[in-house]
């Protein structure tokens, strides 16, 4: 994405900091997140890539993705601070380049957990999240746990629907908690307030 400044979004009225790399429209921050590429233009794109687990050379990159998505390495989970890149990583390939990445880690004897699910705004829509799930819910499945583990905040409209999409049921909702770890009030996605934690679950065949 190229970096722009003092124009407007094309979904709001949000100073534009994004241009969308392939049709060249202006996107704020909030809509980065959830696309930076536009519907339109995402048929263009190629599907190919392929899933492998991280290798060590991987890990600086993986960092600095993952402090462009969230702004910190550790998260919160299941009343736990995790940091993501100390955890195994499964990374999707196209022409060498990483298009997203999957952290997890077992949580205990019955579940596997993501840890954290990224793919770079402009590969969204190709199925990359989905492949990168399904490889995850794989290891689960050989560790022999039934259930597959994942924690959204309450903002995150895209996740929420990513992850029922993938067959993900929400079965507690923790309030405030993430609140409490920002230290005080902080807007989301479409300037929702970030305040719960919201937990899914995946059974396991």
């Amino acid at each position: 994405m190229e970096k722009r400044v003092n124009s407007s979004c094309y979904e709001c009225n949000h100073v534009a900091e994004f241009r969308c790399t392939v049709c060249s429209k202006l996107t704020c921050g909030n809509h980065t997140l959830v696309r930076t590429v536009c519907p339109g233009c995402l048929g263009s794109q190629s599907r190919n890539y392929s899933i492998r687990q991280a290798y060590c050379e991987d890990v600086e990159l993986l960092k600095e993705l993952v402090l462009r998505f969230w702004g910190d390495l550790e998260q919160l989970m299941f009343g736990k601070r995790y940091i993501v890149t100390d955890a195994p990583a499964l990374v999707a390939i196209y022409n060498n380049e990483i298009l997203g990445f999957i952290f997890y880690t077992i949580f205990d004897e019955e579940a596997a957990l993501i840890v954290a699910l990224g793919v770079r705004p402009e590969y969204q829509g190709r199925g990359v999240g989905q492949a990168l799930v399904k490889a995850v819910e794989e290891y689960a499945r050989q560790e022999q746990k039934r259930q597959l583990l994942v924690v959204t905040s309450n903002d995150n409209i895209p996740a929420l629907t990513f992850y029922q999409c993938q067959g993900f049921q929400l079965f507690e909702v923790v309030p405030d908690v993430i609140e409490e770890k920002l230290g005080g009030r902080v807007l989301g996605v479409n300037k929702i307030p970030i305040r719960d934690e919201l937990r899914f679950r995946k059974a396991l065949d």
